[in-house]
C-alpha cells in the first residue's frame, strides 16, 4: 500500500461548506478524484480551467521535507488545520489552506525554482532523514521525479489561486 499525496480545490462558497460539512467536502473530494486525478495531469493553457484535483504521488513527504528545509512560508503538503469534525480520509482527517492561504503558496511556489528545493540534496540526504518512499532513496534514485511533482504542485496552486479557490489537502 502507497501513501500518496492528494489535493482538491474548492470554489469560495464550497470551501465555507467543506468546512461545516466534513462529509459533503468527502464526497465533494472523491468525485473530483474519480473524475480527474485518474487521468494524467494535462499541461496548462490559456483560458483552460485548471484541475479540481490533484495528486503527488509518493513524492508528499519528500516536498514537505525539501520544502521545509528551504523555509517554505506555508505548509502546501499538510495545509494549515484539521477540517473541523472530519475522520480520516486515510492518515489522518483531511487538511485545508483558505483562499487567501493558497494565493500566498501560489506566489511563494512561483517565487522558488524548481532548482532551489533540490540544491544542494542527494538522495543519500533523504534516506538519512527517513524520507517517504525510503526504499527509492536508498537505491540512489534521482530527485527529479519530486522536482516534476513540484513543478505540477505550482500549476495546481497556481490554477487554484487564480480561482481564487481553498484547497483541502490529504495523504491517503
Amino acid at each position: 500500500m502507497s501513501m500518496i499525496g492528494m489535493y482538491v480545490r474548492l470554489r469560495p462558497a464550497e470551501f465555507r461548506r467543506a468546512l461545516r460539512e466534513p462529509d459533503w467536502a468527502r464526497e465533494r473530494a472523491e468525485g473530483a478524484a474519480e473524475a480527474e486525478c485518474a487521468a494524467a495531469p494535462v499541461p496548462p493553457s490559456a483560458g483552460a480551467v485548471p484541475p479540481r484535483c490533484h495528486s503527488t504521488g509518493k513524492a508528499w513527504h519528500a516536498l514537505s521535507f525539501l520544502l521545509d528545509r528551504i523555509g517554505f512560508p506555508v505548509d502546501v503538503v499538510y495545509g494549515d488545520a484539521a477540517v473541523p469534525g472530519a475522520s480520516p480520509w486515510g492518515y489522518g482527517p483531511p487538511r485545508h489552506l483558505a483562499p487567501d492561504r493558497v494565493a500566498a503558496a501560489a506566489e511563494a511556489l512561483a517565487s522558488t525554482p524548481p532548482a532551489m528545493l533540490v540544491e544542494g540534496v542527494t538522495a543519500r540526504d533523504l534516506a538519512a532523514e527517513g524520507v517517504y518512499p525510503a526504499a527509492v532513496w536508498e537505491r540512489g534514485e534521482s530527485l527529479e521525479w519530486v522536482v516534476d511533482r513540484y513543478r505540477e504542485l505550482r500549476q495546481f496552486f497556481s490554477g487554484a489561486a487564480r480561482e481564487g479557490d481553498g484547497v483541502l489537502v490529504w495523504v491517503e
